[in-house]
């Protein structure tokens, strides 16, 4: 009934294979373009197969176990896939998406060099994502955390000839080792306390959900390894302190910040929480953790975002921020609620980075006819582009009411959700609370600074490049189209029972989450409706006083900005300059490791390695210059040599 799982990653493979291999002997871009495309789209089609089967299915849980992967002692590793209600869920989004950011890339990337090149990475991508997401044990899994990674360092440094791209392609590539070792610390840990203590040698999630609570709940074991796996979910999905290879990776082209650095790999931490979250509920102290440091990521990446004027750069902050909050879920134990703001985020966050890359497409086609050399990126460059790109604007705007919180869009149940179970969990407080919807009116502001700025007000465009800033073609703004609908009607499968809803998103992963939260006892408390909708009444508040301000300042006052940083210049000065954790890190981790490369470079290899080599050598090659010497090529020193020896070795013995 299932048997067929495999043809979903089987296909953005197989598109991998062809372009990879025959990509710059086809040449032609709709053909490359086309193959990538169908391959997702074929994923997609599959996803949706199985997705609505499941449905309709009574029982939930389902695996296929394709070939068996290695048996070594007491492991056994399978090649095997997991269907459940968060595989599937987490399938539709990747080919969805997936589909729509592939079919955006054929306008997108047009005349670019290497187009090929790129739809292979991205299907490479696609397959590593979904193996990622349904593998039945954590090897499968580790194989497509590994992929996902090594497309991110693939496609961020897409452009390699800019420096620039190739030292974020490096910083991503290290920053995630780091949590890569923690992942891999985890799991051996694990795999060897259940197996050496309790007998069950496995690494099966299905199995280590069925016997997990053998460790014990709240013991020094489970707490370490879920805080080992947390390590790994922080650099994948670029919390603190591992967060800072993300904005850098905005040196990529646009469709791939929207597909892997806002609607897939990032979430990966996110997911694989999701995937274990028997142990995690078992830990209330790692738990505690997360939640933290998802509250302080989602403030302190908002705050970055207040200042900066790279169209896309606020976006990537906006994302850190965002997934903070998916983490704050999982640590105050609304799984549910953090995977349903992981799909809306998917819709809004993907709509939001492809109307950005619409933009930068418009700007630099209108700036290459003006022959100005302004940045396209650069915010303070836009102003008054829903003329020349309505499509494009609406599509953004929707967005951004959905990451703004406001009511009847997607972002504004997954987020309201989120913040109700930090306030009322038995796992959460008001502290937290208090934490996020700080966050969420700074996003609030941020972002419809960027839409202000960016569609309404004067134009700041040269003169020249005002009749060349057009509307995207349809093979760009229909994908914008389509993400904007889920964007605006995406969360009403997640509407509480307190607005009459149903809640169809908690009642579908309830086979995944369900189990652990009701054995660990973990729920929100005994308040009444109205409190609920008193939190609810108060997020919207803030939502609309973070838009009245940026409407003030960039819209009714656009003086006022400049007045008010001239004040606070420093404060300004800091948070434009990121905090300045990139130069704190820079200080304290990379310049330090360099001067210690160095030393062992020169000091050590070429001096003690090198020098006892060459020393050896040297000893070698100067015995060799004296006792060339005796090596003349004439008989009779030859028979002279032999006569005093045999003399040398007579006196030895006559005399000794």
């Amino acid at each position: 009934m299932y048997d067929k799982l495999w043809l979903i990653p089987f296909f953005p493979m197989l598109g991998f294979l062809i372009n990879g291999l025959l990509g710059k002997k086809i040449k032609n871009e709709k053909v490359i373009g086309t193959i990538g495309t169908v391959a997702i789209g074929a994923s997609f089609v599959v996803s949706c197969k199985y997705f609505f089967q499941l449905l309709g299915d009574n029982v939930k849980i389902h695996q296929q176990v394709v070939a068996s992967w290695m048996s070594v002692g007491n492991l056994q590793v399978d090649w095997g896939f997991l269907l459940d209600p968060l595989s599937a869920l987490m399938i539709m989004v990747v080919t969805g998406v997936g589909s729509l950011i592939h079919l955006y890339s054929i306008g997108y990337m047009h005349g670019e060099e290497g187009f090929y090149r790129y739809f292979a990475y991205l299907n490479l991508f696609c397959f590593s994502m979904l193996m990622l997401v349904l593998g039945n044990n954590a090897m499968v899994m580790f194989i497509g955390w590994e992929g996902v990674g090594l497309c991110s360092y693939l496609l961020i440094g897409y452009y390699f000839h800019k420096k620039s791209a190739g030292d974020a392609a490096k910083k991503a590539f290290v920053v995630n080792r780091i949590g890569d070792f923690g992942f891999l610390v985890g799991l051996f840990t694990l795999y060897w306390t259940l197996g050496s203590e309790h007998g069950i040698w496995t690494i099966n999630f299905v199995e280590i959900a069925e016997h997990g609570h053998l460790l014990g709940a709240g013991s020094a074991v489970v707490t370490i390894v879920t805080l080992c796996f947390f390590l790994g979910a922080t650099g994948k999905s670029a919390q603190i302190p591992l967060f800072t290879w993300l904005p850098d990776a905005m040196e990529g082209p646009t469709p791939v910040s929207a597909l892997i650095h806002a609607a897939t790999m990032v979430t990966a931490g996110v997911y694989m929480i999701g995937r274990m979250n028997g142990l995690f509920a078992m830990a209330p102290d790692t738990m505690m953790t997360i939640a933290v440091v998802g509250a302080a990521t989602a403030i302190f990446a908002a705050s970055i975002g207040l200042a900066q004027n790279d169209i896309k750069r606020v976006l990537a902050y906006s994302t850190v921020s965002q997934l903070g909050y998916m983490f704050l879920a999982m640590g105050v134990g609304a799984f549910t609620a953090g995977v349903f703001h992981l799909m809306t985020h998917a819709f809004f966050k993907a709509c939001l980075f492809l109307g950005s890359g619409s933009v930068i497409h418009a700007m630099h086609h209108g700036l290459h006819h003006a022959h100005s050399h302004d940045d396209p990126q650069d915010m303070r460059n836009m102003g008054g582009l829903r003329k020349s790109m309505p499509i494009t604007h609406i599509t953004f705007f929707v967005s951004t009411l959905a990451i703004a919180g406001v009511p009847l869009f997607s972002g504004f149940f997954s987020k309201d959700e989120i913040l109700w179970w930090a306030f009322a969990s038995n796992r959460g407080g008001w502290i937290l609370w208090l934490v996020g919807a700080c966050a969420a009116g700074m996003t609030a502001f941020y972002m419809f600074r960027l839409v202000f700025m960016t569609f309404y007000g004067e134009e700041r465009i040269t003169e020249k490049a005002k009749g060349h800033v057009k509307e995207s073609p349809l093979v760009i703004t229909i994908p914008l189209m389509v993400l904007a609908v889920l964007a605006l009607i995406g969360g009403y499968i997640g509407v509480p029972a307190i607005l009459g809803g149903a809640n169809h998103i908690h009642h579908f992963l309830d086979p995944v989450f369900g189990r652990a939260t009701e054995q660990y006892g973990i729920a929100v408390g005994h308040y009444s409706h109205a409190a609920e909708f008193g939190l609810m009444g108060v997020s919207i508040g803030i939502a609309v006083v973070g838009i009245g301000l940026a409407y003030l300042m960039y819209i009714k006052n656009p003086a006022l900005p400049g007045q008010l940083v001239s004040k606070v210049q420093g404060l300004y000065r800091t948070i434009f300059n990121k905090w300045y954790v990139d130069e704190l890190y820079d200080a304290v981790f990379v310049n330090p490791c360099k001067k210690i490369g160095t030393f062992l470079w020169k000091g050590f290899d070429v001096v003690v390695v090198d020098g006892a080599v060459n020393g050896v050598a040297k000893i070698v090659g100067a015995w060799s210059q004296g006792l060339r010497h005796i090596q003349t090529g004439l008989v009779h020193n030859y028979a002279m040599s032999m006569v005093l020896g045999v003399i040398l070795i007579v006196g030895f013995y006559v005399f000794r």
